[in-house]
């Protein structure tokens, strides 16, 4: 399809979800370019972008997103942003009579790179004539640079930058400007702190009432009424705490308001929480659980997204990528890894020929009431500077490139019911073999005169007889201040390897873009990771063990029946012949 865009609408509900979701926004920004002369791309990023204007005529192209977060969680960032109104003192009082005693308190300093920003706001560091980028409304698109030409720039600025150790909150990196409905901050529940906590289901599934829900369905009719043509919404969604609760609820409301249109949920949880107890453990376990029977009976599909090794209280080791230095602990890190999946992974209903909007990718998965799919991704795929798809996926014969993404391992078998594919990020690479003619093909791959060819051929051998779709996007995920530099010096600066090591002792290049390779699949493997966490929460009597996860909501009889619901939901991926792999104790459950 060409030409029509089909709009998306983004939600972001919880503090790493905002975590990821920020890091995916700034990768969508760096790839924008607003110079006339520039051919369209193939990504089309009206799709989840939105031009508005300012009172004064001045055009802004900002996210179609509204993030959900607690108080506490923005520091530096105003709730409403200063897209619209940035000259305004919100703190300007005016009283009329008494006495007054003012208590000042300083604001949370901010970071050396949203100081950098500030500055180039206010034209310190680059002229106003030169500086054009989509967080930047107070100038005419048609006149600007290239955005290519101010991230350039940025880039010089703040080549030193190193956020590790500052960055608290997704706010932190934020590149761009939000439009002033996209923030909503849940002001009964505190970010930082012992006291009023979001961390039970129950609670989260409380907060869609009253002045909560009013907010929501604002910001969701502004967003909706613009749209010419919604297929739907993408949600990401905190799976091991309070927002569980009230993602449940939302995608419930999404389903009932907009009968449909597609509803993909991400479920995001982080590798580990800072100041976890053995009780916080078992409720992130609750959690995940709850949220993966609900969101699941309310989405087109639900994809878990973590790179903690289980969902469990006690998980194997991290995701581990052998051309990545990132640090799991660190949300900032975590997250830019799921971001750049993630980017891959939603390239299908976004891209401007040939997409598949949301209902055809989830269909194409969610057969037979199997609503949860898994993620896989090679985060960078694995491709030599100036070689060819089929030398590289030639050197991964014995094992596919990509790794789990959803804590769900891959099937050893072959078995899959469907999958979808995406390769992103190959540009100035060769998809096919450049051979001689009469030269024998070092593998069948070399023989192959399609890039979809040789990549369908690939993962078949893999997967012989699972149903496969494929796209694949030249344009790569472009990194940008503040992307971390979680890459070894065996990446040049386009994230292809390196055909020789750098002299040791050599600066490492400061890597700009990196190809992905993704996998969304509905196998049977899902079946035991669903009855994996099913007994995971089922083997503890939740009234003596977490009372008060219970006095919160949901009742037990609610409970029970989730838990029922998952169980029943891991029975739909068995295979024609009722035979997915099972362990004794699953054979146990279904007596």
């Amino acid at each position: 399809m060409s030409g029509l865009c089909r709009e998306v609408i983004t939600l972001q509900l919880g503090h790493y979800s905002n975590f990821v979701g920020t890091h995916w926004w700034n990768l969508q920004d760096a790839s924008l370019s607003y110079d006339p002369e520039t051919p369209l791309g193939e990504i089309q990023n009206d799709v989840v972008f939105r031009e508005g204007q300012t009172l004064g005529g001045h055009v802004t192209y900002t996210p179609r997103l509204i993030a959900m977060d607690l108080k506490g969680s923005l520091r530096t960032l105003r709730q409403e942003g200063s897209l619209y109104d940035p000259g305004k003192d919100t703190s300007a009082v005016t009283w009329r009579e008494g006495s007054l005693m003012m208590h000042k308190e300083s604001p949370p300093a901010k970071n050396s790179f949203l100081e950098d920003l500030d500055k180039l706001d206010k034209g310190e560091i680059l002229a106003e004539a030169d500086f054009s980028c989509s967080s930047q409304p107070q100038r005419s698109a048609a006149a600007s640079l290239s955005v290519d030409t101010v991230n350039s720039r940025l880039a010089q600025v703040q080549k030193g930058y190193r956020l590790e150790g500052n960055v608290k909150v997704w706010s932190d990196f934020l590149r761009i400007h939000l439009h002033p409905r996209t923030i909503s901050v849940i002001h009964q529940y505190n970010h930082d702190g012992e006291a009023h906590r979001l961390e039970a289901f129950g609670q989260g599934e409380a907060l869609l009432q009253g002045s909560v829900l009013e907010d929501l369905e604002d910001k969701l009719h502004f967003f909706v009424e613009e749209c010419d043509y919604l297929q739907g919404f993408q949600v990401l969604c905190d799976m091991a705490d309070g927002f569980a609760g009230l993602g449940s609820k939302v995608t419930e409301m999404l389903l009932d308001s907009y009968s449909g249109r597609g509803i993909l949920t991400w479920g995001l949880a982080p590798v580990s929480h800072p100041n976890s107890t053995p009780v916080k453990d078992f409720y992130h376990l609750l959690n995940c659980t709850l949220a993966t029977a609900h969101l699941s009976s309310h989405s087109s599909f639900f994809c878990p997204l973590t790179l903690r090794g289980g969902l469990g209280r006690r998980p194997p080791s991290p995701t581990a990528f052998p051309h990545l230095n990132y640090d799991p602990s660190l949300w900032y890190h975590s997250s830019s890894v799921l971001a750049l999946a993630l980017d891959a992974l939603t390239l299908p209903y976004r891209l401007r020929n040939n997409s598949a909007p949301m209902w055809q990718v989830a269909d194409t998965l969610a057969v037979s009431g199997r609503k949860v799919v898994a993620a896989y991704g090679a985060v960078p795929f694995p491709m030599m500077h100036g070689s060819s798809l089929p030398d590289a996926l030639s050197a991964c014969t014995d094992a596919l490139p990509w790794k789990p993404l959803s804590a769900c391992p891959e099937s050893g078998d072959g078995r899959c019911y469907a999958q979808w594919a995406t390769l992103k990020g190959f540009e100035g690479q060769r998809l096919i073999s450049d051979l001689a003619p009469g030269t024998k093909p070092p593998s069948p791959l070399h023989s192959l005169h399609s890039g979809e060819d040789v990549l369908g051929s690939y993962i078949r051998s893999f997967y012989p007889t699972s149903p496969l779709a494929l796209r694949l996007v030249a344009t790569p995920s472009k990194l940008t201040p503040p992307f971390p530099q979680i890459f070894p010096q065996s990446l040049d600066d386009q994230g292809f390897l390196q055909s020789q090591p750098p002299p040791l002792g050599s600066p490492a290049s400061v890597v700009s873009s990196v190809p992905v390779l993704t996998s969304l699949q509905s196998g049977p493997v899902l079946g035991s990771w669903l009855s994996e966490l099913h007994r995971g929460a089922s083997t503890f009597d939740i009234r003596r063990v977490a009372p008060s996860f219970l006095s919160q909501g949901p009742e037990m009889a609610d409970y029970e029946e989730a838990l029922e619901q998952l169980r029943l939901l891991s029975r739909c991926y068995r295979d024609d012949s009722g035979g997915v792999m099972r362990s004794s104790s699953e054979e146990d459950d279904d007596d």
